[in-house]
Parts: C-alpha cells; structure tokens; sequence
C-alpha cells in the first residue's frame, strides 16, 4: 500500500464532528477584545477592520526540512490551521478544505497555507512528508511546520494565535479513536501586515450537526473566506501580477 493509501485508510473511518466550536461561531470584530479567546462577528462584513496583530515569531521545520518562521511571511496573504500528522480528524475535516482554498490560490505568488503541528514529538519529518505529500503540498506555498518544543507551541497558537485551547486527551479508548489531542479546527486568515483578520470554522459547518443548524452556513462561510482572500491578495499587489 502506498503512503497515500495508508494516510487515507487511516482517516476514512473518522466519524461525526462535535458542533462545540461552532457554538462559539467565527466573527470579525473591530478591535481586539480583552478576553483570551476572540470573539468574531459579522465575518462578512464589507468594511471590516483588522482583528487583532500578530507580535511574536515562531520558527520550526518544514516538511522539506528547512528552517521557516512565519515572519517570512510579512508581505503576504496566509491562512494558518492546527493539525497533527496522526490526527483522524485533520485528513477529512480540514485537509481537504485546506487543499480547495490551496488549489484556488496556489497559483498567487503572495499566497502561503500553514499548517502548525499541535504534536512535535510524534510529527517526524518523515510524518510531515507522507502528509503534505498526500494532500499535494508544494513546501514552497503550503507549510507543515512544526516547532520542537510542545508547550512553546501550544502556547504560541493559544496566546498569539488566539486558537482555542489545546487538550490532551486522557482516556485512552478516547485518544485511539480521536488522537491525542482536542485543538481547535478553525481556520485563520493573516493579511500582509502581519494581522488575524478572520476565523472560519468551515469544516464544523459542513458536519452533519452544522448543517442541521443551519443548512446554507457552509456554503456562506466557505464564499465569504474565499472573497475575504481574493480581496486581500488585490491589495497591494505585486506589479504585474
């Protein structure tokens, strides 16, 4: 069996989503709130102000072994999500998302896709490889990145990136069949100044419980991110381009 064959066979059997994050909805806000964790609203909206900027650095390794930090991405439009390689939620509820928005806008020299491990001790290179490899990840535009310290990285995402929190699961029937961590799926957009302007949490949308919710919500957030990009990437545009 090939590496493709063996990550899908490891995440087709993934079951319903849990609409917990979807309860907390994705919003835009016009300042930065003083809570920990964000609180978005109108996400659609056409003159939206900045979220919240983001301060501090973080470097690691990508999946072709090179040393990155997302300040390397100043001047540049990017979404960011968490995942872990051996997650059996990550393949089905955001891979294939973050390849659509991927091959949508891949093609755009100012667009970048990160995908920050919530797992770098079980997250090889090896692992980051057979990943990206079987979502069709160029390393040049699409990051697996991973960071070698796990609490500098939780932190990070929780602090800076303003990710819900991150929970080691305890149970071990619960950590087999869901992996060894509960982390937020909601996907960031980051303008050229280094800025969070947005989280969609598409794949809570597209679950069975989201669509009993709301069934058009899916398909408005998933256009709204696509628009918020285009829009985004229009700006201060590289001449020529």
């Amino acid at each position: 069996m090939t590496d493709r064959g063996k990550i899908t066979l490891i995440y087709s059997s993934v079951a319903v989503i849990s609409a917990i994050i979807l309860a907390f909805t994705i919003f835009l806000g016009s300042r930065v709130p003083e809570q920990e964790q964000p609180v978005y609203s109108d996400v659609g909206a056409e003159k939206a102000e900045t979220f919240f900027p983001i301060q501090a650095d973080l470097t690691g390794v990508n999946q072709a072994g090179e040393q990155v930090k997302l300040s390397d991405l100043k001047g540049k439009v990017w979404i960011v999500a968490e995942f872990f390689a051996v997650c059996p939620h990550c393949a089905v509820r955001n891979g294939q998302e973050l390849k659509s928005i991927y091959d949508e806008f891949k093609d755009h020299p100012d667009f970048q896709v990160v995908c920050i491990s919530v797992d770098p001790t079980t997250d090889t290179p090896e692992r980051l490889v057979d990943y990206s490899e079987a979502l069709g990840a160029d390393p040049s535009n699409w990051w697996f990145m991973s960071h070698p310290d796990e609490k500098e990285t939780h932190e990070y995402l929780e602090k800076e990136l303003r990710f819900f929190g991150i929970r080691e699961r305890t149970d071990p029937m619960d950590a087999e069949a869901n992996g060894r961590f509960a982390h937020d799926m909601g996907i960031m957009l980051v303008d050229r100044e280094w800025n969070v302007i947005g989280k969609w949490p598409l794949a809570d949308a597209r679950s069975e419980e989201g669509r009993k919710q709301d069934p058009q919500l899916y398909e408005k957030l998933k256009q709204q991110l696509y628009d918020r990009v285009e829009a985004e990437l229009e700006k201060n545009e590289t001449p020529g381009i």
